[in-house]
C-alpha cells in the first residue's frame, strides 16, 4: 500500500524502496481515527483479535467469571477450580497480546515485536512469582523449561506444518535464523551450568548436601546476573548497532503477508484504549493465575500428576497460548520472519530475562530457587535446540520437519507424565 503524502523531507515511506531504519509506524497507523477511550467499542474491536486464530479464543470468555465465582464461592471444588481459571487465562492472555500488538503498530517493528514479546512474558513471570511465593520451586523449574520446549518444538513445529500447507517450503532472513539460533544455544548452555556443576560434584561426594546446595544456590544468583546482562546486550545489538538488518527482514516478512491488506483495513484501538485493554488483562490474568497455582497442591496429590508434568506440559501451554496462536497465523499468512522473531525471541527471552528475574526476586524475599534443573529437563531442551537449530540452519521450512517437532514434543510429554515427583513432594503437597 503506497503512502499518497510522502514524509520527512520528500521521502515516500509507503514503497518498498524506503529507509527501513526510520521508525515508521504501521500503515494502518497512519490513517485519521478515532480519539479518547471507548470502552465498549474497545471490547467489540477486541472481539476479532490480532489474529484469526486468537479470536477463536473468545469463546473461552464465559470461562472467566465462572473460574472467579467457583473460586469465592465454591472453594471445595478443587479440580473445577483450576480447569476453569486455567481456560479462562487463555482469552486474557490473547487479550494482553492484542492490546499490545496494538501499541507496537505505533513503534519501529524490530521495538515492536520485543514489546509483544514483553508483555507476553508477564504472563509467564506473573504465573512463575506466584509459584515462587508459593514455594513451588519444582514446578517453576519445569515451568521455564516446559516454555522453551512448547516454543521451540510444538508452536515452531506447527508453524512449519501450517506453512507447509500452503506454501511448498518457507523461506526465512539469515539474521533471524543466526543471531536467534546461536543466542538460543548459549542461554541453553548458560542455563546447564548450574545443573552440571550439581551432578558432577555430587557423583564426587567430597562435599555434605547442605553445602552443595548452597553453592548451587550461589551459582543461580550470579548466572542470573549475567544472563540479564547478557539480554541487555542482545537487546542493544537488535534495536541500536544492528537495528536496520532486522527492520529488513521484518519489512520484506511484512509484505508478503497475504492478510496484510486485510489488516490495513481493519479499525484499531486508540492509545487509551489499548491501555485500559492492557491493564484490565493483566489485572484478570494475575487472579486466574494466583487461583490456579492455589490448586496445583491438590491436584498434584489428590490427582496423581507429577509436577514434572504439570510445569513441563500444562502450565506452559496456558501462560504463552496468545503467543502461539499468533505464531502459527503468521505462518499462515507467510510472514515466517515475524513467526520465527516471536517463537525464537519468546524462548531467548524465557531464558535470559524470565529465569533471572525470578531467580534474583526469590534472593530479595528470601525464596533459595536456583537453576538446578533436572538432568532429564535439561536433556530433552537440548536435544530440541538441536533439533530445531538443524531444521533452520538451511532457512527453509516444510511440514515434514515441523511434524517432527511435534511428535518428539509428544514423546517428551508421555515421558514427563511417567516422570515421578521427587521424593516426599506428594506428602508435602
Amino acid at each position: 500500500m503506497e503512502m499518497q503524502q510522502p514524509l520527512n523531507g520528500g521521502r515516500d515511506h509507503g514503497k518498498i524502496e524506503r529507509d527501513v531504519t526510520s521508525p515508521i509506524p504501521d500503515p494502518e497507523m497512519t490513517r485519521p481515527g478515532r480519539r479518547g477511550c471507548n470502552p465498549f467499542r474497545a471490547f467489540v474491536i477486541m472481539l476479532r483479535s490480532s489474529s484469526s486464530l486468537g479470536a477463536c479464543t473468545n469463546v473461552l470468555l464465559p470461562f472467566v467469571p465462572v473460574g472467579l465465582l467457583l473460586h469465592w464461592w465454591k472453594p471445595d471444588l478443587h479440580l473445577w477450580i483450576f480447569l476453569t481459571n486455567y481456560l479462562a487465562m487463555i482469552p486474557m492472555a490473547n487479550l494482553l497480546a492484542f492490546s499490545s500488538a496494538q501499541f507496537s503498530r505505533r513503534l519501529p517493528r524490530v521495538l515492536g515485536v520485543i514489546i509483544q514479546l514483553t508483555f507476553a512474558s508477564s504472563v509467564e513471570v506473573i504465573l512463575c512469582l506466584v509459584l515462587l511465593f508459593k514455594s513451588q520451586f519444582q514446578v517453576i523449574q519445569a515451568a521455564l523449561l516446559g516454555s522453551m520446549l512448547a516454543n521451540l518444538l510444538l508452536c515452531t513445529g506447527l508453524c512449519f506444518i501450517v506453512g507447509g500447507i500452503r506454501t511448498k517450503a518457507q523461506e526465512f532472513s539469515e539474521t533471524v535464523v543466526e543471531t536467534g539460533g546461536g543466542l538460543l544455544l548459549v542461554s541453553v548452555a548458560s542455563l546447564m551450568l548450574p545443573c552440571a556443576f550439581f551432578e558432577s560434584v555430587s557423583a564426587m561426594g567430597r562435599l555434605p548436601q547442605d553445602e552443595l546446595d548452597h553453592k548451587v544456590l550461589h551459582i543461580s544468583r550470579f548466572s542470573a546476573v549475567l544472563l540479564l546482562i547478557a539480554y541487555v546486550t542482545y537487546l542493544f545489538f537488535q534495536l541500536a548497532t544492528h537495528h536496520s538488518e532486522f527492520d529488513q527482514a521484518l519489512y520484506e516478512s511484512e509484505q508478503r503477508n497475504k492478510d496484510r491488506a486485510d489488516n490495513i483495513r481493519r479499525e484499531n484501538l486508540t492509545i487509551g484504549e489499548a491501555a485500559f485493554l492492557t491493564f484490565m488483562s493483566l489485572a484478570f490474568v494475575t487472579l486466574h493465575a494466583v487461583f490456579l497455582v492455589e490448586q496445583i497442591h491438590w491436584i498434584v496429590s489428590h490427582k496423581h500428576v507429577s509436577d514434572a508434568f504439570m510445569g513441563l506440559i500444562l502450565v506452559p501451554l496456558v501462560e504463552k497460548a496468545a503467543e502461539h496462536l499468533k505464531g502459527i497465523d503468521e505462518a499462515w499468512d507467510d510472514a515466517m520472519d515475524f513467526a520465527l522473531s516471536h517463537l525464537l525471541g519468546s524462548t531467548i527471552q524465557t531464558a535470559l530475562l524470565v529465569s533471572p528475574i525470578i531467580v534474583l526476586v526469590g534472593w530479595a524475599a528470601h525464596k533459595p530457587f536456583n537453576l538446578n534443573f533436572e538432568v532429564f529437563m535439561v536433556i530433552a531442551l537440548v536435544f530440541s535446540v538441536l533439533i530445531v537449530g538443524n531444521f533452520i540452519k538451511d532457512r527453509k521450512s516444510n511440514y515434514l520437519e515441523g511434524a517432527l517437532c511435534v511428535i518428539f514434543y509428544i514423546m517428551i510429554a508421555v515421558t514427563t507424565w511417567y516422570y515421578p515427583s521427587p521424593e516426599g513432594m506428594e506428602e508435602e503437597h
